[in-house]
């Protein structure tokens, strides 16, 4: 079993900035194996996936957030970051990550950290 925690959201104005962080860990896993990926669900929009980094560090990016967010990994630490620049309104919502690694048939899931950006 590989466990996904995500922390760092809160509240912040338009133009704000946050850093969130998402922490796997478990038994018989490795990290620097695993394909990694941050989604939000927005309230009435169907979930997407914001930024992608896969296991020897290629990142994408979902067009709403490009040029604003940057996704980075610490393979020492097993954590997954998200830094999010000139946050809009319309990046409220759940963010969360996932982890798919070699070994595992199963992706797993963590329970979300939420973001609010008010005017």
């Amino acid at each position: 079993q590989v466990y996904v925690v995500e922390s760092g959201g809160g509240s912040v104005q338009a133009g704000g900035s946050l850093k969130l962080a998402c922490v796997a860990s478990g038994y018989g896993f490795s990290f620097s194996r695993c394909a990694l990926s941050w989604h939000r669900q927005i309230v009435g929009i169907e979930s997407e996936v914001v930024s992608g980094v896969s296991a020897v560090g290629t990142t994408t990016y979902a067009d709403s957030v490009q040029g604003r967010f940057t996704a980075s990994r610490d393979t020492q630490k097993s954590t997954l970051y998200l830094q999010m620049n000139n946050l809009k309104i319309e990046d409220t919502g759940l963010y969360y990550c996932s982890a798919s690694c070699v070994g595992w048939e199963q992706t797993f899931w963590g329970l979300g950290t939420q973001v609010t950006v008010s005017l």
